[in-house]
């Protein structure tokens, strides 16, 4: 019963995977730029690779971010259009859940695991989007603060490790290895525990503000 996900809070992230949380197929791209363009052939791309037909999917998730406007809202868009084409559940994860879970599962790894993680992606405008987590052992991650965004400068990441594509702005040290942007398997992992539990996936973005570009106003009156 393979599972579809896809994230574009950051670069373009798409795979497929089963029950069992195998991963059949995956593929992405790092830059932040033509999410609308390129998510689409990477879907055909891991479908492919999956040997599976879109009908034979059971259910899309899709990240919620916080991210800038226009690339979340190509991932959004395409994970509602697919679950409403192919009838299947549509299940929204935030991505930086997804990230948090992801340094959980390396960094218990180490001599001396971190309780809590602080998760930082670039916001532009020299701010960040955050929120930090606990593990939870039901649901894989907890949300403790945030989402939300502000100032690298000003985030308390006191008593947490800090990951995400924007960790270096915040501590001055280069992002860990797989720790940078959303797993879409990450995603599916969370995204199945949440609906076990009875708990809400909504497919509702995440933008925290408005977007960069805005309508223009009404004609101006000129006087005679």
């Amino acid at each position: 019963m393979p599972t579809l996900a896809l994230d574009t809070s950051a670069g373009t992230a798409v795979a497929v995977v089963d029950d069992d949380g195998v991963v059949l197929a995956t593929d992405g791209e790092s830059t932040t730029r033509r999410h609308a363009e390129r998510l689409a052939p990477l879907v055909e791309a891991v479908l492919g690779r999956a040997g599976l037909r879109p009908a034979d999917l059971t259910a899309v998730v899709v990240g919620t971010g916080p991210a800038p406007f226009t690339g979340l809202r190509a991932g959004l868009v395409t994970a509602r259009v697919l679950g409403f084409a192919l009838g299947v559940p549509v299940l929204g994860v935030p991505s930086l859940a997804a990230v948090a879970l992801r340094a959980f599962d390396l960094l218990d790894l180490a001599d001396a695991p971190p309780a809590e993680v602080v998760v930082v992606t670039d916001a532009r405008r020299h701010e960040v989007y955050w929120a930090r987590y606990a593990r939870d052992a039901a649901v894989g991650v907890r949300v403790l603060a945030g989402p939300d965004v502000g100032a690298a400068g000003i985030l308390d990441v006191v008593g947490a490790a800090v990951v995400g594509r924007a960790a270096e702005q915040v501590t001055g040290l280069p992002v860990a290895p797989g720790l940078a942007d959303p797993d879409p398997a990450a995603l599916v992992a969370l995204a199945l525990a949440r609906r076990a539990h009875g708990l809400a996936t909504p497919v509702e973005p995440l933008y925290l503000r408005r977007p960069d570009a805005a309508p223009p106003g009404g004609a101006k009156r000129v006087l005679a």
